[in-house]
């Protein structure tokens, strides 16, 4: 159908190709690209929009598979408007196309400690949709709250007990938009959270392909938490372990492969479809399915069309 699109002050651009805005570089065009000048840019759009057109709020793309066949309806990326950071005693407030490694050095800076967000790729927005974790901290555990714009164009404040939250997943609603996230941290000192922060980072160097083209871990663990990056964390029921089982790491399809570094990574050695990449996950699903009866979730959000659709 023809989308009758508002007058924005934003940028509007049609078939904008997304594979570029992606951290795996796979994925076919929005049919409409929307980037708001500023949140009273974006509430006016979505009051005007046909309530008919899909809405997909995304990112910085680092959880993602867009289908090769692209995405209906509008796509909306936050940029530049919706990056600012600032700290007001113990919490942060932060736009929600941030970084999550920014706003984990900003609170660093000012003696708090939200380090767990530092190893994290993407932004604010994202992680608290799918509340972000690891070393056993989520962003549930330091929600205040969050600015949204509804689908309706409608603008809320969303406290801790109007979101609920689970592991890798929360209940806000469906076309939403976060537009801010403030955060609680507890006080330390700057020294010795930036050196944690430094920690971690050598870690998911040495342990994880971050040098490659992926979208970080590609499945939920099936215990349903997070490494607690302790000594006696076990790794019984981690998604690395069970797809070793299944004698799928290192496994490929067309240009994507389950990394030899880290089993849980989806990467695209180049050239790859996203549905290479989505398939050859479905394989992994399948084999750890049969091999141990345990059903993998994906963390990478997919979305959008098969090329052939």
């Amino acid at each position: 159908m023809t989308i009758d699109l508002p007058q924005v002050r934003g940028r509007l651009t049609p078939n904008r190709d997304l594979s570029g805005l992606t951290w795996l570089r796979v994925g076919g065009p929005a049919e409409w690209l929307f980037q708001p000048a500023d949140v009273d840019d974006l509430s006016h759009f979505l009051t005007e929009l046909d309530p008919d057109v899909p809405v997909f709020p995304m990112g910085v793309g680092s959880n993602l598979i867009v289908r090769d066949g692209g995405l209906p309806g509008v796509t909306i990326k936050l940029g530049r408007p919706f990056m600012d950071v600032a700290v007001n005693g113990d919490t942060v407030t932060a736009g929600a196309a941030a970084l999550d490694a920014r706003v984990a050095k900003a609170a660093a800076d000012a003696g708090l400690d939200l380090t767990f967000l530092r190893t994290i790729p993407g932004s604010i927005g994202g992680a608290l949709k799918m509340n972000a974790g690891c070393y056993g901290s989520y962003v549930a555990d330091h929600f205040v709250s969050a600015k949204a714009v509804l689908r309706d164009g409608s603008r809320v404040t969303l406290a801790a007990g109007d979101i609920a939250f689970a592991y890798r997943q929360t209940d806000i609603p469906e076309g939403a938009v976060i537009t801010s996230v403030t955060l609680r941290g507890e006080l330390a000192e700057p020294e010795a959270l930036h050196a944690r922060m430094d920690e971690q980072l050598a870690k998911r160097d040495a342990t994880q392909p971050t040098k490659e083209l992926t979208a970080g871990s590609t499945f939920r663990n099936p215990a349903g938490f997070s490494s607690t990056g302790k000594a006696d964390d076990t790794h019984d029921l981690k998604a690395w372990k069970v797809i070793d089982d299944a004698g799928m790491r290192g496994a490929t399809r067309g240009g994507a492969q389950m990394s030899e570094m880290h089993s849980n990574f989806l990467v695209n050695k180049g050239g790859a479809t996203a549905a290479d990449l989505e398939g050859l996950g479905e394989e992994v699903r399948k084999r750890v399915s049969e091999t141990q009866g345990i059903d993998l979730q994906w963390e990478i959000m997919r979305v959008g069309k098969p090329a052939d659709a």
